[in-house]
């Protein structure tokens, strides 16, 4: 342990030999221009998630909770968990059985449920990500995470247009999870496998 303490603590000093012990870090530091997007952001984020193969559904905060019946009819649902803090007006007019998080389901129990609704923290239009950050209206990582149906609640106002101004919304401290499509990968001889770690079927409710 030792060997390797000192060897990046040479490694460090080795960088840092040409510094001026007068250097503050703000004589170093520089704007950076990232990328903007106008008040397109939310077209953008929509194109990102159809690639990802996602599926997309519009609407105002007064046709949610019928946006949200819909979804979850037509694929299909009858049991769904749901964050603790989730507004259970989102969900009126729902033909499902509502289970909440509260307090927190066996992991057995959630894969053996139909899929999970929750809102979100922030999203990216630049790469198509929504990040949860465990707030009231998404609960724990487990539920976006076992079951095989991810039915997300976007608020436009939520979307930004690169990652760095998705961050700045952020609290550090608390689990940040990010998604960009359902799960997938192609590891094995480039072959998509989708469900892998985590949804195999996201599908996002933009709410203008």
């Amino acid at each position: 342990m030792s060997l390797a303490r000192d060897e990046i603590l040479a490694r460090l000093r080795y960088a840092l030999a040409d510094v001026s012990p007068d250097e503050r870090p703000e004589d170093v530091l520089v704007r950076r221009e990232y990328q903007h997007f106008t008040d397109d952001d939310t077209e953008v984020f929509t194109d990102r998630l159809v690639d990802y193969r996602a599926l997309v559904r519009w609407t105002d905060l007064d046709g949610l909770p019928a946006t949200l019946a819909l979804a979850l009819a037509d694929r299909g649902a009858r049991r769904i968990v749901a964050p603790p803090g989730l507004p259970p007006a989102w969900l009126d007019g729902a033909s499902v059985e509502v289970i909440s998080d509260d307090p927190p389901l066996e992991l057995h129990v959630l894969d053996g449920l139909d899929g999970v609704v929750t809102g979100c923290a922030v999203a990216v239009a630049a790469t198509g990500t929504i990040i949860l950050d465990g707030g009231p209206d998404q609960g724990r990582r487990a539920l976006t995470l076992v079951p095989d149906y991810h039915l997300c609640v976007v608020r436009a106002d939520q979307v930004v247009g690169a990652v760095p101004e998705a961050l700045a919304r952020l609290d550090g401290t608390r689990p940040i999870t990010m998604i960009s499509g359902p799960s997938a990968t192609s590891d094995i001889e480039l072959n998509r496998v989708e469900g892998v770690h985590g949804p195999r079927t996201l599908e996002v409710v933009l709410v203008s």
